[in-house]
């Protein structure tokens, strides 16, 4: 049986989630894809934070620099100082040359400044969560203020064990590429709020299952209609598309 969670408001309140701000609109995980994303109707925004040297906290996604930025190496390793005098943009196009990583209080700032919702997801393929949930779950604390529109997802299963020990109130997402047999047990240990998985993996026996034991259901990355035409009748609740712009009819 599925434990009750402290608060069972339903915070979703919107079909579509802009992914990595507006991923399509505009150099992804930067305040400029976050405001794209705001400018396109959503409401909620889903980005990823990452742990460099020294502890510092930055809003990107690779491993390593070298996709998303005119440096290279590896993500981990680079120091504060160094992220600060990255171009995050001019890959994308030339309107958005010297577009800077930002931290991750600088992209909570912003997002609340819109009213957005916040989809956290933590970007840690490694066992020592201890390294960076803490950090995380600090930041949370002292300055984002609305409890309601934030969600902390993450594919690592224990970075979302030690977010629920820190803080039980807090709305957690599991996410899967693939769903595994354990799934629910794994929710039901972090009073999740949602199961957040690939449309492609995803099984209409999977999605009623899993809306069944009462969890929201969110998938990733689609960003075109027609391939989740039929996710929307086996229950899904959100779609996390990198064009909201494509779903324009869902948004509110």
């Amino acid at each position: 049986m599925r434990k009750e969670k402290m608060s069972t408001t339903d915070i979703l309140k919107t079909r579509v989630m802009g992914h990595r701000g507006a991923a399509l609109l505009a150099p992804e995980n930067t305040l400029s894809s976050i405001r794209a994303a705001a400018r396109a109707g959503v409401t909620w925004v889903e980005i990823d934070v990452y742990l460099i040297a020294q502890g510092g906290l930055i809003i990107f996604h690779d491993d390593k620099l070298d996709r998303c930025t005119n440096g290279s190496g590896v993500t981990r390793q680079v120091l504060p100082e160094e992220v600060a005098a990255l171009d995050a943009g001019g890959y994308f196009s030339s309107d958005f040359v010297g577009e800077k990583i930002p931290t991750l209080l600088e992209a909570l700032d912003c997002i609340q400044s819109l009213n957005l919702g916040l989809n956290l997801e933590i970007k840690h393929d490694e066992a020592d969560v201890e390294s960076i949930v803490p950090a995380v779950m600090d930041i949370l604390q002292r300055h984002w203020k609305d409890n309601d529109k934030l969600m902390i997802s993450s594919f690592n299963y224990e970075a979302l064990q030690l977010c629920y020990q820190i803080n039980k109130t807090r709305h957690l997402a599991q996410l899967y590429e693939n769903i595994p047999q354990d799934w629910q047990a794994q929710l039901e240990s972090i009073e999740a709020y949602s199961l957040n998985c690939d449309y492609a993996c995803l099984t209409k026996q999977q999605a009623q299952a899993v809306k069944a034991a009462g969890y929201k259901l969110l998938c990733y990355t689609a960003n075109e209609p027609q391939l989740v035409e039929s996710h929307w009748q086996w229950g899904m609740d959100a779609i996390i598309t990198d064009d909201p712009t494509q779903f324009a009819s869902f948004i509110d």
